[in-house]
C-alpha cells in the first residue's frame, strides 16, 4: 500500500513538473512587444489607455471626436496583446475605441468568446471584431455564433475563417488584409477560407508587408523579410481599416 502511495506521489510530481515545463516553454516562445511599442500604451493628449483583467483599452479623447464603432482585437498566436499597441493607438487617434483582448497563454483559441466579457464590462455598443493570424480565425468563430445586431463587421489581418467561423451567410461587412511577403500564413488554407467569406468581402494586399509586420514584436519564425518597415505596414493597415470603418458608419 505504501509503495502504491509513493508511486502516486511520484506520478503527480511528474505531472506538475511536466505542466510547469510546458508553461515555461510557451513563455519562452511567446513574442513580446518591443520596448518602443510600450510607449504607445501610455495615455496622450489624443487618447487614454487603461488596463483591465480582460483587455488593454485605448479610448479617444473628446477633442478628436469619438466614433460610434468600437474595435475589438484578438492577438496572434503566442503574441502578447500589447504588441498591437501601435495599430490600437493609431485607430484611437482617429476616434475609434480599441480593445486589445487578453487571452490565457496569449492564445485566442483558449476562449473565442472572451470578447463577451469585454463588451459587457465596458458597455460597448456597435463594434467590429477581428484579429491577426490565429486571432482572426477565433474572431471569425465568435462572429459566426454572435446573435447581436451590435456586431457590424469582421477584419482579418493575415488570417481567414474556417468552417466553424464561416461568415458567408451573415449580414456582415468583412475586410481581409495580408502582406505580399507573408511567409507564415498557410496559403492553401487562406485561399480555401475565401469560400467562407461574403461575396462583398474587401481584399487588400500590402506590397512588401509580411506576417509579423502587423504587430511590433520583431521577427517571427518562418516569416519572410518585409521590404517595407513594420511602421509603414501598420500605417497602411490603419488607413484601410479607417476607410472600411467609415463606410460602415455611413451605411
Amino acid at each position: 500500500m505504501k509503495r502504491k502511495y509513493k508511486v502516486l506521489i511520484i506520478f503527480l510530481v511528474l505531472l506538475v513538473l511536466l505542466f510547469l515545463g510546458g508553461l515555461f516553454l510557451l513563455h519562452t516562445r511567446t513574442y513580446q512587444p518591443l520596448n518602443e511599442t510600450l510607449k504607445e500604451t501610455e495615455s496622450t493628449s489624443q487618447y487614454t489607455v487603461k488596463e483591465t483583467n480582460d483587455a488593454l483599452i485605448f479610448l479617444p479623447l473628446n477633442n478628436k471626436g469619438q466614433q460610434d464603432t468600437s474595435v475589438i482585437f484578438y492577438q496572434g498566436g503566442l503574441v502578447e496583446e500589447k504588441s498591437y499597441s501601435t495599430i490600437a493607438a493609431k485607430l484611437a487617434t482617429q476616434g475609434y475605441p480599441v480593445y486589445l483582448v487578453k487571452h490565457a497563454l496569449n492564445l485566442a483559441v483558449t476562449d473565442k468568446n472572451k470578447a463577451e466579457a469585454v463588451i459587457a464590462d465596458e458597455k460597448i455598443g456597435d463594434y467590429v471584431i477581428g484579429g491577426h493570424s490565429l486571432g482572426g480565425v477565433m474572431a471569425s468563430r465568435f462572429a459566426h455564433a454572435a446573435t447581436t445586431k451590435q456586431l457590424k463587421g469582421v477584419f482579418l489581418l493575415a488570417s481567414y475563417p474556417d468552417e466553424n467561423g464561416r461568415l458567408d451567410n451573415l449580414p456582415l461587412s468583412v475586410i481581409s488584409i495580408i502582406g505580399s511577403n507573408d511567409g507564415v500564413v498557410d496559403k492553401e488554407a487562406y485561399q480555401d477560407g475565401k469560400k467562407y467569406l461574403p461575396e462583398s468581402t474587401l481584399f487588400y494586399t500590402i506590397e512588401g508587408g509580411n506576417h509579423a509586420g502587423f504587430g511590433d514584436y520583431g521577427d517571427q519564425e518562418g516569416d519572410n523579410p518585409g521590404s517595407i518597415s513594420a511602421e509603414q505596414q501598420q500605417e497602411e493597415t490603419v488607413n484601410q481599416l479607417v476607410e472600411w470603418l467609415t463606410s460602415l458608419e455611413e451605411n
